[in-house]
């Protein structure tokens, strides 16, 4: 099993503890409340993510042939929906960013229980991962 794979099961597993929509609402907040420090300087218009009601600013880097991806938001569901994605995506190979479709997302059930504002917010959060990942593989 590739790593993003990986990452997205334990993800699966991980929500599969919570009863309700509440407790998994609860558990996102707590998510987004541990995402490392975001500096200042990188809350750019240059760095934010389109298609978000809220607050995005996203960072991507490229070390050998893994990608690493910094994020952060000023609303506390789509800060812990940034720390899904960091932690299937972050640290993996780009091509199997590429390669692995984002199973977790419907497993989940995220799409059926955010409003659409924040589906459409992850929707351009996942979109800007895949982007940055094509183009590291290209070249």
């Amino acid at each position: 099993m590739n790593e993003v794979r990986q990452a997205q099961h334990e993800l699966i597993e991980e929500f599969q503890f919570f009863d309700d929509w509440m407790d998994r609402y609860q558990y996102l907040i707590d998510l987004g409340k541990r995402l490392p420090e975001f500096p200042e300087a990188d809350r750019t218009e240059d760095n934010r993510i389109k298609g978000c009601q809220s607050q995005v600013w996203f960072v991507a880097e490229k070390s050998d042939d893994r990608l690493d991806f910094h994020a952060i938001s000023d609303a506390a569901i789509v800060s812990g929906l940034i720390a899904l994605l960091l932690r299937v995506y972050s640290g993996k190979r780009a091509q199997e960013i590429i390669d692995t479709p984002p199973d977790f997302i419907s497993a989940l059930q995220l799409q059926q229980h955010l409003s659409p504002t924040r589906s459409n917010g992850l929707a351009s959060m996942l979109n800007a991962i895949r982007e940055f990942a094509g183009a590291a593989v290209a070249g």
